[in-house]
Formats: C-alpha cells, sequence, structure tokens
C-alpha cells in the first residue's frame, strides 16, 4: 500500500491540465530575461523594416561653411549654406518594391525569431517533462529495489538452508547492485535537467505544471506550421528582391531643388550687394548600362527559383518528420497497451496472493512484491505516455495556431 499512496501523490503533483494550442501560453516556460531578449529582437527587426521601407526617401543635404582669410594682409570672411534634394519619384516601379520588399523582410525576420523563441519554449518544456519522467522512474526503480532487496533475501534463506548454490545467491546480488547503480544515474540525471532548466525558465520545476499535448492532424500541422509560413515569406521576399534588382537598371527620374546662400565679407567688395542668394530646380533621368546587368537579374531570379523549390523540400521534410512521430507514437502505444496488460495480470496475481496470504499460503514477501509489480507496470505506462507527449512536442514547436 505504501507504493500505491507514492504513485498517487506523484501523480497529484505533476499531473496538468494545460490547453497547448493557445501559443501565448507557452511563453510563460521561459524566463523574463528570455523574454525580454526576443522583444528586442522584434522591436530592432520593426525599426530595421522601417528603415528599409522609407530608404527610397532621399535626404535633404545642409551645407554651410565658414571660412577667414588674409590675403594681401586684408582680412576677408566668406560664408556658404545650401540645402539641396535629389529625390527619386519615378524607378521603374522599384519604389513600389521596395515597399513591398520591405515589408516581406520584415515578416521573414519576425518568422526567424519566432522559430528561435519556440525552440527555446520547446527546449523549456522537454527538460520539464523529462524532470517529471525521471521522477517517475526513480519511484519505479525504488520499488524494484525493494523487489530485489527481497528476492535476495529469499536466495540467502535458500542458500543457507542447502536449497541453491552460490551462483544464484552471486546472481541476485550483482542484480541488486545493477538496479542500485541505475537509481543512481536517474538522480545524476536529474540533477543536470534541474540546472539546464534553470537556465532558462523563472519556474520552480517542483509545481510547474506540463501542458498536456493534443493530437495534431498532419493537414493542421502543415498548414499552421511556422517553418511553412517562414518558407512561403522567403518566397515573397526574393520576388519582391528579383523585381527591385530588374527596377534598378531600367530608367529612374528625381526632381532636384536647392537653395544657396553666400556672403563675402571685404573691402575689396565694396561694390554691390556681400549677400547672394539663389535657388534652382528640375529633374534628371537616369539609367545606369553595367556589363553586370543581367548577371545581377539572373542572380536574383535564381534566388527566388531556389527558394520556391526550397518549400517543396520543406513539406516533404515536414511530412517525413510527421510519419516519424507517429510511428514513434504507435510503437510507444503498444508498450503502453502492454504495461497495461502486465498491471491487470499483476492486480489478478495480488489478489489471489492476498486470499493465499490470509488463509496461510504465501508470504508478506509474496504479497509486498506484487503490490510493487502493479505499481512499477503502472508506472511504465505512465513514463510511456510522457514519451508519447515528448514526440508530440517536436510537432508543437512548429505549430503556431493563429486564431
Amino acid at each position: 500500500m505504501k507504493a500505491l499512496s507514492l504513485l498517487s501523490l506523484l501523480f497529484l503533483v505533476s499531473s496538468s491540465a494545460l490547453f497547448s494550442k493557445d501559443n501565448s501560453s507557452l511563453d510563460k516556460y521561459i524566463s523574463d530575461n528570455k523574454k525580454e531578449q526576443f522583444g528586442y529582437d522584434y522591436q530592432k527587426n520593426e525599426a530595421e523594416s522601417s528603415k528599409l521601407r522609407d530608404s527610397w526617401i532621399a535626404p535633404i543635404h545642409l551645407n554651410y561653411s565658414y571660412s577667414k582669410s588674409n590675403p594681401y594682409e586684408v582680412d576677408q570672411l566668406n560664408e556658404n549654406a545650401a540645402i539641396k534634394i535629389d529625390q527619386p519619384i519615378f524607378q521603374s516601379g522599384g519604389i513600389y518594391y521596395a515597399i513591398k520588399f520591405a515589408n516581406a523582410s520584415k515578416m521573414y525576420s519576425d518568422y526567424s525569431i519566432d522559430v528561435a523563441k519556440r525552440k527555446l519554449i520547446k527546449d523549456a518544456i522537454s527538460i520539464l517533462m523529462q524532470i517529471k519522467q525521471v521522477d517517475m522512474k526513480i519511484v519505479k526503480q525504488k520499488l524494484q529495489i525493494e523487489n530485489s532487496e527481497i528476492n535476495l533475501k529469499l536466495k540467502k534463506d535458500q542458500y543457507l538452508n542447502g536449497q541453491l548454490d552460490s551462483g544464484f545467491l552471486d546472481k541476485a546480488v550483482i542484480e541488486r547492485n545493477f538496479i542500485i547503480q541505475t537509481l543512481y544515474d536517474f538522480q545524476t540525471s536529474k540533477e543536470k535537467l534541474i540546472s539546464t532548466f534553470n537556465t532558462i525558465s523563472d519556474l520552480d520545476y517542483k509545481i510547474a505544471k506540463i501542458p498536456y499535448l493534443e493530437f495534431i492532424k498532419q493537414e493542421e500541422f502543415l498548414k499552421h506550421n511556422i517553418i511553412m509560413k517562414m518558407a512561403k515569406s522567403k518566397i515573397k521576399k526574393d520576388m519582391y528582391n528579383k523585381d527591385i534588382t530588374v527596377a534598378k537598371y531600367l530608367p529612374q527620374v528625381s526632381v532636384t531643388a536647392g537653395y544657396n546662400w553666400s556672403k563675402t565679407d571685404s573691402r575689396f567688395n565694396n561694390f554691390g550687394d556681400p549677400v547672394k542668394k539663389y535657388h534652382d530646380y528640375g529633374f534628371k533621368v537616369y539609367m545606369p548600362i553595367n556589363i553586370n546587368t543581367f548577371r545581377d537579374i539572373e542572380s536574383s531570379r535564381v534566388d527566388y527559383l531556389k527558394s520556391k523549390v526550397n518549400i517543396e523540400d520543406k513539406q516533404r521534410e515536414l511530412t517525413a518528420l510527421f510519419e516519424q512521430v507517429m510511428q514513434n507514437m504507435d510503437n510507444l502505444d503498444k508498450k503502453k497497451t502492454l504495461s497495461l496488460e502486465n498491471k491487470d495480470i499483476y492486480t489478478k496475481l495480488l489478489n489471489d496472493t492476498k486470499n493465499l496470504f490470509s488463509a496461510g499460503y504465501k508470504t508478506e514477501y509474496d504479497v509486498q512484491t506484487l503490490e510493487n509489480s502493479v505499481v512499477i507496470s503502472e508506472l511504465n505506462s505512465k513514463i510511456y505516455e510522457m514519451d508519447r507527449q515528448l514526440e508530440l512536442l517536436n510537432l508543437y514547436e512548429m505549430y503556431i495556431n493563429e486564431i
């Protein structure tokens, strides 16, 4: 009964009913510091996108100069100021495509940040799941140690009574030692997992609940896949970049305007106004002729075609990943079913043994061993269920349900 109580307590602490399709709810698994860093990444991307989007707007040039000289031992003062602008108003579609390219680049960069963020969230949840799983393995191992201690005691009694030779006793000792060493390995593994979890999350692993991941259909997985969305946004980005490349070798029209002011103060300039000011305006047409024009255009076209081919590869890779996860889950379901079947067998044997124990035909050791075996089978099914969740987590890392 002690083993059953321990099992109930373990599941009470670690069970969770969280619904993980709400992507925003997953952010809590990473630390505030990590979230702040991602926030700055988004802000920088926004600033870079705005800068790129408005890059076609020409700067206004402000110039001012002041000089003082004394040629022929006569002081002379010169001041000059000018405001000039050279603003493109037509670039054969280049302005339109530049704005589109900036927006597409922002979307692609945002998805890149999303991918990195979700990878970190996935790592945090995966580690938390593994900690919970190791806890179950530790409980299971302690029960196996109890059973090995009982087996060792029985083998020792049989050896002393002359019913067994020393070989069987040695085997029981070796088996017990191996099980204890495995427990130590699990405890070491847990400490490593805790250390890693604390570097990426502010949550207390002891009370943090793990999300329950629901099954995703293949169509949904591919439709709401962040990797696919990023690949599609790259196609748009490369397409507009191709159009920009073509446009920069076509005719461009700019308007020009300027205002100039100068002042000369010298005794050689006693006649007339020392201040001069004038303005100018006009337009210019520009079209570069470059030996590398067609090579540059071809290079950007190849990038665009490659991104279109790449999305087919991504879809194939993601489909293969989904199928592999489904296959792994199917194997885990079989193992889980086998564990539950074992539990049923041990439960029936336990009930029969308790009756025989009451009648004096079985010992307390027999009852305790079977009680432990029932709980071990239950733990095995829970461990396989956690493995199943870890498999699904590989899909949820890329699944983004945009509502």
